[in-house]
């Protein structure tokens, strides 16, 4: 048997795992985003209940003066703090991930986050039906949005290492399924304000698909070891080379085989090499371009949507139902369709190629769109003026901003791992992880900036 008779992705089986643990990445959180209303005005709500409660304990006229200016502050509060609350954790445990995934087991990472996150999202669906006041509830939303996002980093940085081990078009299926997952959360809420149905039923209904969503996911990554083609690329990381022949026969026999021969195309490192921890350094070296880039798109990314597109208004649907509408299509939806479509289209298209100057200039060029959206029909505003009234506009503008997104960056993730050896691959996917984090959480920040110019 020779190299070329590695064993095949039978059925795409292990590409459909992929794909489906990049959905389950994503969507509880796109679900709990969407919520966002249900959380405010339950915060409202309590607050109103505390107040009327407060009213008829204490009969000094002083006291209801006092409360008055709490109302409403913290679901006035709660987008800002949700913000800060999900993406410093994110950042942390992203970077944490990118030292320590070598000392933590793959599969503790994995299922332990999953385990994690469904309990949390277990948690949240059962609170929907406990009454609370306001500040504990706010309190203990921010700690559940800490715990999503600090085990959703550990998850992701995880994922992207692992899919580093296998082939490039490996990383594809997961930055598609998290761009898919994006879509679902925009479908559910078009269909929320369709129904007209009550916060609290949609957001029960966000929370227990969540939970569905995470056990398939925990289903999915548990049966990827029971697949030869899994098994045989993480065999290559063991070893870091050796004989294919000898190691596809032991692999299908489910033994372990030793290294062996040097591999064509590919170094046999020694034994001391193969038993020292690649060098961080060294690996952030040889993918800085790509690292940065995929820093850079997240930046501007984030740094513009939702945060500016969400406040244009439409030109055209003042009077009618388009006006209701057209943030959750022309915004959310557009946006996650062709993100989507972005993602996806790697799987097809490489170009340009991983040492190409043309990344850098399609990624820095993305730019443009910083100035062609703040020139829409954002309101309220106070010092650009407006140039690209009309809804087609906006709606054109955010395709290919949303493409550009999702394509770009998917071949930033997919290049990364390929940049190095095959035994540091698993840590050049983690820190491109953290790189992608680090672009969401600077676009948090710059987003205050651009909104403030508008």
């Amino acid at each position: 048997m020779t190299t070329s008779h590695q064993p095949q992705d039978r059925y795409k089986a292990v590409w459909l795992i992929f794909f489906m643990l990049g959905l389950g990445t994503l969507l509880p959180w796109n679900f709990f985003m969407t919520a966002t209303l249900y959380f405010t005005d339950r915060l409202d709500k309590s607050q109103n209940v505390s107040l009327v409660t407060a009213m008829l304990d204490i009969h000094a006229s002083a006291a209801p003066t006092m409360l008055s200016p709490e109302r409403g502050y913290l679901s006035a509060i709660f987008n800002n703090v949700m913000t800060l609350c999900a993406m410093l954790p994110l950042l942390l445990f992203t970077c944490l991930n990118s030292f320590l995934h070598q000392r933590i087991p793959q599969s503790i990472r994995i299922l332990g986050s999953l385990m994690a996150i469904l309990l949390v999202f277990m948690v949240t669906a059962i609170l929907v039906k406990v009454k609370m006041d306001a500040l504990p509830f706010f309190v203990i939303t921010m700690i559940k949005i800490m715990l999503i996002n600090s085990f959703g980093a550990i998850l992701q940085g995880s994922l992207f290492g692992l899919a580093g081990l296998l082939p490039a078009s490996y990383t594809t299926p997961i930055m598609s399924g998290q761009g898919l997952a994006g879509f679902f959360a925009s479908i559910a809420m078009i269909c929320a304000i369709t129904s007209g149905s009550e916060l609290s039923e949609s957001a029960f209904g966000y929370f227990i698909t969540a939970c569905a969503v995470i056990v398939l996911t925990i289903i999915c990554y548990l049966g990827l070891p029971r697949l030869e083609f899994y098994r045989y690329y993480q065999q290559l990381k063991i070893e870091g080379s050796g004989e294919q022949e000898t190691k596809l026969d032991l692999i299908s026999k489910g033994e372990m085989p030793r290294a062996g021969k040097e591999e064509p195309g590919i170094p046999a490192p020694n034994s001391q090499s193969t038993a020292t921890i690649p060098s961080i350094k060294a690996i952030l070296k040889n993918i800085s371009v790509l690292a940065f880039s995929v820093c850079f798109i997240f930046t501007i990314t984030i740094g513009i949507f939702p945060a500016v597109t969400s406040e244009v208004k439409s030109s055209i649907g003042d009077n009618s139902a388009w006006g209701s509408y057209f943030i959750p299509v022309s915004c959310f939806l557009i946006f996650n369709i062709f993100d989507w479509l972005g993602r996806s289209l790697t799987a097809i298209v490489t170009w340009p190629g991983k040492d190409s100057h043309w990344l850098l200039s399609l990624v820095v060029a993305r730019l443009v769109f910083v100035p062609l959206l703040l020139l829409c029909n954002v309101k309220p505003r106070r010092y650009l003026p407006v140039v690209f009234e009309h809804d087609a506009w906006f709606i054109l503008f955010m395709a290919a901003f949303a493409f550009s997104n999702g394509y770009l960056a998917s071949l930033c993730m997919c290049f990364g791992p390929r940049k190095v050896k095959p035994a540091e691959a698993e840590t050049a996917g983690a820190i491109m992880a953290f790189f992608l984090c680090l672009g969401l959480a600077l676009g948090a920040v710059f987003s205050f900036l651009l909104r403030a110019i508008v």
